[in-house]
């Protein structure tokens, strides 16, 4: 069958190349053509656009680009139209997926699927709406969705499993490179442990958080390292205005080793937080946002969630301490830190709750079942011999 993917970041990338080599083992004629990314570009198929030309972050960024954007979005409707896939799936990336699968019902009778929500139930829920009307199958990687999808909004949803949660444990299993020898590996320091800082993926995200991240850490440097992990598709260039003075490294596509061998992470919220507590990491979660105090107060009084990362969200109370808007600042971030590092008050009762986030999301192949249910809706099931 011929499977249209989109996606918009460098997590969607990574998910959706693991869906699709799921696909190819269920279904031995599939075809694939996207909008994605290097690593789905790995898997096959033909890409038409790379997520780096559709991804654009903040008010004033999408504003500026609002006649690429919908350049974009008139490109890859006549581009599946053409095409004319069996399906459409959707990874993510709400504001350009949700109005590809507005057109599609209008105007063609391609299903779309949708593999991994949009986080309506943190705001946006009108878009719920759109939804009922126009995807045809939900994917779900969240546990929490279940119930916010078919108790609340009586929508039907597939719960797969988590990708994040399947990805880590395979690496995990796999990865024996000694401490010492990724550091050497790396170029870093092989007597100093680790403060793992990962700081967004996004250049928005890296110029709002990384300076404080790095203010905030610097008295431990006498004991400890600080590691910047690298965002695919952000050249090196780009973090040395901010690292150079400081004397700290950056890593780029070492990510999982980086959070291996880390001893504690700031992180910027996001499929990060989650990645870091599966790793096992003490963590502090920091995001800086404009208008702080306007932001802080729109938080506790509009936001639908009470949390903002994912692993306080799975686990349903705090367990790593969120630092967003009003609270981020250089001494709260510090003062956390402190806390989390070898000795520090909170860090058994962090690890501690990372256990009961692991027991909550289980161990499934999430893109296996979701290929395999994805596969067996269209109706043609092909197990690849």
């Amino acid at each position: 069958m011929k499977y249209y993917l989109i996606v918009g970041e460098a997590s969607g990338d990574l998910h959706a190349s693991h869906l699709m080599a799921a696909l190819k083992r269920v279904d031995a004629e599939a075809e694939f053509r996207f909008f994605g990314g290097d690593m789905m570009a790995a898997v096959g198929g033909k890409r038409v656009k790379h997520y780096r030309e559709l991804a654009y972050m903040g008010f004033v960024p999408v504003l500026m680009h609002l006649r690429t954007i919908f350049s974009n979005m008139a490109l890859c409707k006549r581009d599946i139209v053409a095409w004319q896939p069996h399906v459409v799936i959707l990874v993510d990336y709400p504001g350009f997926n949700l109005d590809i699968a507005k057109y599609l019902k209008a105007h063609t009778s391609i299903p779309a699927y949708y593999y991994i929500s949009p986080k309506i139930w943190a705001w946006k829920e009108y878009r719920i709406k759109n939804i009922k009307r126009d995807i045809s199958q939900m994917f779900s990687i969240l546990p929490f969705e279940v119930p916010f999808y078919e108790n609340k909004h009586h929508y039907h949803i597939h719960y797969v499993g988590n990708p994040t949660a399947g990805e880590v444990n395979a690496f995990r299993n796999a990865f024996k490179e000694p401490v010492a020898a990724f550091l050497a590996r790396c170029g870093l320091d092989t007597a100093k442990p680790v403060i793992a800082l990962l700081c967004g993926s996004r250049r928005q995200e890296i110029k709002d958080n990384l300076p404080a991240m790095l203010r905030a850490a610097e008295p431990y440097r006498r004991d400890y390292q600080l590691v910047v992990a690298g965002a695919p598709g952000i050249d090196a260039g780009y973090y040395s205005q901010f690292v150079a003075h400081a004397g700290v490294k950056v890593v780029f596509g070492e990510t999982y080793p980086l959070l291996a061998h880390a001893t504690a992470a700031l992180v910027t919220s996001g499929t990060a937080t989650l990645e870091t507590a599966l790793f096992g990491v003490p963590q502090v979660v920091c995001y800086e946002t404009p208008l702080p105090r306007l932001v802080g107060w729109l938080r506790r009084h509009v936001l639908k969630v009470p949390y903002v990362s994912l692993v306080n969200l799975i686990a349903g109370r705090e367990v790593v301490r969120e630092l967003v808007a009003d609270s981020f600042t250089v001494s709260n971030i510090r003062r956390e830190l402190d806390g989390i590092l070898p000795g520090g008050a909170g860090r058994q009762a962090m690890m501690d709750g990372y256990d009961e986030v692991k027991r909550l999301l289980g161990d499934s192949d999430a893109p296996g079942n979701a290929a395999r249910i994805m596969v067996e809706l269209l109706g043609r099931v092909q197990p690849r011999l």
